[in-house]
């Protein structure tokens, strides 16, 4: 899962962030609006938590924002504001769920990963791809029950293709998911097509059909 926070207080922010880095989750960090907006622009992400209070403005803005471009990302805004008002308008403008500071970062952490399960995968933590099982919790992959042994990398690379199914995922798209934002600073993105590999070959060895196929020139996607 990659996940954008968007939050002023530095050291609240490095607090949530760690958190999230030691529990696989792919953390990014704006601290502004403006920085917020331009890593929207140019990143994809699975959710965003999203602070209301700003040095340059309101997550408000930002959520008018993602409403506008008819993003993916599922939002749960996390802030000091407990007013009625304001939650009814962050979950009008198209936020998921509305956390109060201060929060326990194991509950912030459960939410994200229960928005991630909604939004892909209909709640379960049990995903069945024909003879192929993941269990998101426990992050174990089987094949006609037989379990296989895939690197953390190979899981979130799984978990991104059956998330976009049927969608042709560019190599560059890849390793920004699995590199965070600073993949494009990469002299290239090489290391995407050996995980497809190990995981196509880990899969097939296993009994799996093919599922991973490539697109020559445009990049990979999962055809189910």
């Amino acid at each position: 899962m990659k996940l954008l926070l968007i939050e002023d207080e530095a050291d609240l922010a490095t607090e949530i962030k760690n958190y999230l880095i030691s529990n696989d989750v792919s953390c990014e960090w704006a601290c502004d609006v403006e920085s917020a907006l331009e890593k929207l622009d140019l990143f994809e992400y699975d959710c965003v938590l999203l602070d209301l209070s700003l040095p340059d403005g309101t997550g408000m803005f930002v959520l008018e924002h993602l409403k506008k471009l008819a993003r993916p990302e599922g939002v749960i805004i996390t802030s000091a504001k407990d007013s009625l008002e304001s939650r009814l308008k962050g979950l009008q403008l198209g936020a998921d769920d509305y956390l109060i500071k201060p929060f326990h970062l194991a509950e912030l952490l459960a939410r994200t990963q229960a928005l991630f399960r909604r939004k892909h995968f209909l709640g379960s933590n049990i995903m069945a791809l024909h003879e192929i099982e993941v269990d998101l919790m426990a992050k174990s992959v089987s094949v006609s029950g037989q379990q296989i042994d895939v690197t953390k990398k190979e899981f979130e690379l799984l978990l991104y293709l059956v998330a976009n199914k049927n969608r042709i995922l560019s190599k560059s798209s890849l390793a920004e998911h699995l590199s965070g934002d600073m993949a494009y600073m990469l002299d290239n993105h090489d290391f995407v097509y050996t995980h497809i590999k190990n995981l196509k070959r880990k899969l097939i060895q296993a009994g799996a059909n093919d599922y991973i196929k490539t697109v020559y020139g445009l990049g990979y996607q999962w055809v189910m």
